[in-house]
């Protein structure tokens, strides 16, 4: 299959949008990272994401929504909780799960009795969108459990003769997936933690909870409520091991771990002004916000430069740590050292 490369006007917006009305793919931009479309009605289409990603077929998509009034024709209730936190945070980085209305296909909710939706802020989506006329259901643009795409580069890397159209619009703002908010409950439940912030949800209803799982994956016989809760995600070739701590420990650490590794090629990911001999070092950021942004990237660059061995420096400085810990503990395998 040709994998088309389009830019952002509205011409090349109206050819994607036609494309997932004819049942086709399209990768394109967010704020967070960059979505694998097809028309979330459509359930060959739908089906055949999860074939292009090599994507397990019980793990849910989310359904993509250019204004609130797409919300009506996905769900059957919206609790006075959930009406709150919409309009708190939509559009933006916020996925909301609600109880899902008939004509949501189970392709979609993986047979579940919910739906996860999204209304992107970023302005391509939204225009992709609505050209599509249709409601976009997509997970990020990558191969399944490969670090997710903030460019374009990236998707045409993973996606290349596997879909029909890639649009570049950019690099994404956030850099990690959308926080997930379960409010098909009584009492709404963070199931996974991005841009906006646990703290930022309580402020908005008081009495949300946090989902015990964030910082584990699920077992095999284990149902996922939501993306990225069971299997390996956002992990590179490269083996990753997270260090995590104070600074000067996590420094000491690492050189006790590189000396032990002389006969790999390792890298290391750093937060701090720390140098390392004889090592790969990508700086991802001084806060953890930079540290999101630029993660995804920094693990594909690894590869790139055929790093074996990763050693991530960790430490929890903002809101955006409970994010970044839930990405790197899975890119790690839950290979994780506290010093």
């Amino acid at each position: 299959m040709e994998t088309k490369i389009l830019n952002t006007d509205d011409a090349a917006l109206a050819e994607a949008g036609q494309i997932l009305r004819d049942g086709g793919l399209v990768a394109f931009p967010t704020e967070t990272v960059y979505g694998l479309g097809a028309d979330a009605y459509n359930a060959d289409a739908v089906r055949s994401i999860y074939t292009a990603k090599g994507r397990p077929s019980d793990n849910p998509l989310i359904v993509h929504i250019a204004d609130i009034a797409g919300l009506s024709g996905l769900t059957r209730e919206i609790s006075e909780g959930a009406r709150a936190l919409i309009n708190a945070f939509m559009p933006g980085p916020f996925t909301i799960i609600l109880k899902k209305s008939r004509t949501v296909p189970d392709a979609v909710t993986a047979g579940m009795d919910t739906v996860a939706i999204r209304f992107p802020e970023n302005e391509t989506a939204q225009r992709l969108i609505k050209s599509a006329g249709v409601p976009i259901a997509a997970p990020s643009a990558n191969l399944s459990g490969k670090p997710s795409p903030t460019t374009a580069e990236h998707v045409k890397n993973d996606m290349t003769g596997r879909i029909a159209a890639i649009i570049d619009g950019g690099a994404c703002e956030v850099g990690v997936e959308s926080t997930i908010v379960d409010a098909s409950r009584s009492v709404p439940m963070l199931l996974r933690p991005g841009g906006i912030t646990f703290e930022m949800i309580q402020s908005v209803v008081p009495e949300s909870e946090l989902d015990p799982n964030i910082l584990r994956s699920l077992g095999e016989d284990e149902k996922p409520l939501c993306p990225g809760m069971k299997y390996k995600h956002y992990a590179p070739d490269a083996e990753v091991t997270v260090i995590e701590g104070d600074m000067r420990a996590v420094k000491r650490e690492i050189e006790k771990r590189l000396g032990d590794n002389k006969n790999r090629r390792c890298g290391v990911l750093t937060m701090s002004d720390n140098a390392y001999d004889s090592a790969v070092i990508i700086h991802c950021g001084d806060t953890n916000r930079e540290y999101a942004k630029n993660l995804f990237a920094s693990l594909r660059e690894f590869d790139r430069l055929g790093v074996e061995t990763v050693f991530a420096e960790f430490e929890n400085r903002d809101g955006y740590g409970l994010a970044i810990r839930n990405r790197l503990y899975k890119a790690a395998a839950q290979r994780v050292v506290r010093v």
